[in-house]
């Protein structure tokens, strides 16, 4: 039985169409698998025209389950009649387009419609609405499934990297950390590594927060009173984890790859060092999730948009991570019967 990829839009005037277009070109993708775009047509054919040199075809289909093997499967979404394409450009109805793109998605995902979900770029200010008060996806699927919390988690290859804290101020980074709250990431990253990545024994390296770790408390006693303990409390749950390691020299060092998960403490702590390294190929995956949930490693790139420079790498092996995850989970019938917490529609 074919997996079944569904990939929500993300905003229409930024580059997601026209990556899901490229990555989607390659026939080998679409070989064995079913993918269901949740677009329209008339956004997909507005793109498809800049960037003539990738051919493909894609046709409409009325539900995921009359989607087909061998083509790009597209559900149109209901579009505002005002809607107008505006590439480059935020606006509050690509926003809003981004949302019920998303949300037929996540629907599908729990009627069991769809097997993963792949989300393209979102622009987080313009998706705000009632329904999405959210920092981001992360947030946003945490809060639709069946669990207390999840791991931004950025994959590349052997190089994974996880963080404590995903989308906030700087200011109040130091608030957001506890003892508790970081041995949870690290309960998350130790099951991820096992479960979706397939790691008997996962190694975490944990990196501290002040710089040089905090030199003994010298520069900031968050390491002794707070990090410190979580790893202790982790090695006591058999977790393995070791540190912390000062951040700035540790992705330069020949440590990197002697683990297999970096837990940075915040967001580009992490996200600097690992985007440096993967160079656009990277993949964020949320870990954690009864569902299977990937993206690419960047954003909406309004300064791409109708250029036809914006590469398919990150969401090409966001797709295909969502796929091999979902295949060990299956091998370990590790899948959940009811995977999210979602209000139906009539």
């Amino acid at each position: 039985m074919p997996i079944k990829v569904g990939i929500s839009i993300g905003d229409p005037n930024g580059v997601g169409p026209e990556i899901i277009l490229k990555a989607l070109a390659d026939k080998r993708l679409l070989s064995d698998l079913i993918v269901v775009v949740y677009g329209t047509n008339q956004v997909l054919n507005f793109y498809k025209k800049d960037i003539p040199d990738y051919n493909i075809k894609y046709a409409k289909v009325a539900s995921a389950e009359s989607a087909k093997t061998k083509q790009l499967n597209v559900i149109n979404i209901p579009l505002d009649k005002a809607f107008e394409l505006k590439p480059g450009t935020p606006t509050k109805e690509s926003g809003n387009f981004s949302f019920v793109s998303l949300e037929h998605a996540t629907n599908d995902l729990a009627n069991g419609k769809i097997d993963v979900l792949v989300t393209a770029p979102i622009n987080k200010k313009y998706i705000q609405n009632e329904n999405f008060e959210f920092p981001g996806h992360t947030e946003y699927l945490t809060s639709l499934s069946n669990v207390d919390a999840s791991l931004m988690l950025m994959v590349m290859d052997k190089l994974r990297v996880g963080i404590v804290t995903n989308h906030i101020p700087v200011s109040e980074i130091k608030t957001h950390l506890s003892t508790e709250i970081i041995q949870k990431k690290l309960v998350l990253l130790n099951q991820a590594l096992k479960t979706d990545f397939g790691i008997i024994k996962p190694k975490i390296a944990v990196l501290g927060l002040n710089p040089h770790a905090g030199e003994n408390g010298m520069l900031g006693d968050d390491e002794i009173q707070t990090i410190v303990p979580a790893i202790e409390q982790a090695n006591n749950n058999k977790i393995l984890a070791f540190g912390p390691f000062p951040a700035d020299g540790f992705f330069g060092s020949r440590n990197l790859f002697k683990y297999d998960a970096v837990l940075a403490m915040y967001h580009d702590q992490g996200l600097i060092p690992f985007k440096t390294i993967a160079q656009g190929r990277g993949v964020n995956y949320t870990a954690g999730l009864p569902i299977v949930r990937t993206s690419p490693d960047h954003g909406t790139a309004y300064d791409l948009v109708g250029k036809n420079t914006a590469s398919a790498a990150s969401i090409r092996n966001a797709i295909l991570l969502a796929i091999d995850v979902q295949k060990k989970r299956v091998s370990e019938k590790k899948l959940s019967e009811n995977p999210m917490k979602i209000k139906q529609k009539n």
